[in-house]
């Protein structure tokens, strides 16, 4: 028995009455437009009268439900009073030879909804009503309120005494419970009315594949930018500390290449943490094929052996593929620096009439041992993944006995 009291003392309960009561408050709106018929035509039968009066009331009262504005203000109400999990509408991405379609196919929902919670609002509000001031006369005699039951021949009339005490306590009781059935009923109704159409779903099952792409571009961005600057940081600050008294000219700029690295690896991350904050990022990193020259230098400065080849003219390539190109380049000897040996890595870029080739070739360790840098496991899958979306191919694994090589081939032209 007390659990099926506890809807009436829970504050989620009336604030979903106080939801209902707007349904009637905003039929209010229109109702002298409906009480036009009457007023035109005085002389027509009274149940006439009163019948077009309601069909044109519940007209206008679902027309308002046709405006986008009255079906956010219901959805955002609803989420607050109701506590139903609604989301927001989205307005469904259409191809502009397409009919028009999307939200305004769906607004018979809102109208609906609308004319079912002003009928509810209403009833709620009347016998609701009715029974609270029953509830609070009878005991006390007001307005010489009498009432009765008559239940199989059996008469209780309730003139004064418990009994009218129990039958006021029974109508608030009524009157609670009714509270707490069109608090249901509204929350019941509301995902199929007011809940997002096939449209709208599809909308936002777009929305969430784009955040998700762009989170895993942003991942890439972070691990390829960030994974390298660590890792050649690395390096080079170990270099500089070897070198500081035997050589300061080099460790000087071994601190140097850290510093620019560091800079680098600043902007990414600013770009980044601005498009994840929804904030106005700045320009977005465009380093391209033009910037391995400055790359590889900042690695011979940390002590690293490149010995690279880049030929065919880098610049015709589209700055989308150069981008990616340069990304790819930089993992490939991210991953060289931190599990090849201290021997030289050919860095070979060639662009040819119809297809861009990359490769990063380096020497296997001999010895087996720890490895100092830490490994994700992510950095080929991630690569793989870019060079699908580039519609090119990818070869990694051994080069003979002692190298290891990784081998890219991107079309120089979009697939069609």
């Amino acid at each position: 028995m007390l659990r099926g009291l506890r809807p009436l003392v829970r504050g989620s309960t009336y604030a979903g009455v106080l939801f209902a009561l707007g349904g009637p408050l905003a039929s209010l709106v229109p109702l002298p437009f409906a009480m036009v018929p009457v007023l035109v035509w005085p002389s027509g039968p009274y149940g006439v009268r009163t019948a077009l009066a309601l069909l044109v009331w519940g007209a206008l009262i679902g027309a308002l439900g046709l405006a986008r504005t009255t079906r956010r203000v219901l959805i955002v109400s609803a989420r607050r009073l109701l506590r139903v999990p609604l989301p927001d509408p989205v307005a469904p991405r259409r191809p502009t030879s397409s009919p028009r379609t999307g939200p305004a196919t769906d607004r018979w929902r809102t109208s609906l909804w609308l004319l079912l919670h002003v009928a509810a609002g209403w009833t709620g509000t009347l016998v609701g009503g009715v029974l609270v001031i029953a509830g609070l006369t009878l005991p006390w005699g007001w307005f010489e309120a009498e009432a009765g039951l008559s239940l199989f021949g059996w008469t209780v009339r309730a003139d004064g005494g418990w009994v009218s005490w129990a039958l006021a306590l029974g109508c608030l009781l009524l009157a609670a419970t009714l509270c707490v059935g069109v608090t249901y009923v509204l929350r019941r109704l509301a995902p199929g009315l007011l809940g997002p159409s096939t449209a709208e779903r599809l909308a936002l099952a777009a929305e969430r594949e784009l955040r998700l792409a762009e989170s895993n571009r942003l991942a890439h961005e972070l691990h390829d930018s960030i994974g390298h600057t660590l890792t050649a940081t690395t390096i080079q600050a170990a270099v500089a500390g070897e070198l500081l008294l035997a050589d300061p000219a080099a460790a000087r700029g071994a601190l140097r290449s850290i510093e620019e690295s560091a800079r680098t690896a600043l902007e990414d991350l600013d770009y980044v943490l601005g498009v994840l904050r929804a904030e106005n990022a700045t320009t977005a990193p465009t380093r391209t094929l033009a910037d391995l020259p400055e790359l590889l230098e900042r690695l011979r400065h940390g002590g690293a052996v490149v010995e690279p080849e880049l030929s065919g003219d880098l610049a015709r390539v589209r700055a989308t593929l150069s981008r990616a190109a340069y990304r790819i380049v930089q993992e490939g000897l991210t991953n060289a620096l931190r599990h090849g040996a201290a021997g030289p890595v050919q860095v070979r870029v060639t662009a040819a009439r119809t297809v861009l080739e990359l490769s990063v070739v380096n020497e296997t360790r001999t010895a087996p041992g720890p490895n100092p840098f830490p490994t994700s496991g992510h950095g080929l899958a991630g690569l793989a993944e870019r060079v699908r979306l580039l519609h090119g191919t990818i070869e990694t694994g051994p080069d003979g006995p002692r190298h290891w090589r990784l081998a890219v081939r991107l079309p120089l032209r979009p697939a069609a």
